[in-house]
């Protein structure tokens, strides 16, 4: 029986192929954070838009804005994670979740519906806390 070694790696997936994640700086009320986002078709559809630039709306500890990006529900999440980078289908937003809401129970962070988690920020994402209703917001790509 022969023995075969392994195989050799094919190439690596290019930034331009959607495979692999892609940086992002989100700079809100001058507070400059990085972000990655993940693999999904939203945050494909998300990087491909950018770069995004509106004014903050506060929901308890989320920061949201709308988009010009059409996403349906894509693995929605009632439930998310400090720090997680979000998209809400219904208003067509995207959503920076760094504490609770006011759908929350207890310190969990519930948005006001399910939204598709699309990256997370890089870093200490309780910053945003300083973010003040109305204030600027600019998210762009990093990566080409």
């Amino acid at each position: 029986m022969a023995v075969h070694g392994p195989c050799p790696p094919g190439p690596a997936p290019s930034a331009s192929d959607g495979k692999v994640s892609r940086k992002i700086e989100i700079d809100a009320g001058g507070v400059v954070l990085q972000g990655r986002l993940n693999d999904s078709a939203t945050a494909r559809a998300l990087a491909k838009a950018m770069p995004f630039e509106a004014e903050a709306n506060l929901w308890g500890e989320e920061i949201y804005f709308s988009v010009p990006v059409s996403q349906p529900g894509e693995n929605p999440r009632d439930i998310v994670e400090r720090g997680d980078l979000g998209y809400w289908p219904p208003g067509t937003a995207f959503c920076i979740f760094f504490g609770p809401t006011p759908s929350s129970r207890g310190d969990e962070i519930r948005p006001a519906s399910p939204v598709n988690v699309v990256g997370r920020v890089e870093g200490d994402a309780n910053l945003f806390r300083s973010v003040p209703d109305g204030a600027p917001v600019r998210v762009r790509l990093l990566d080409p």
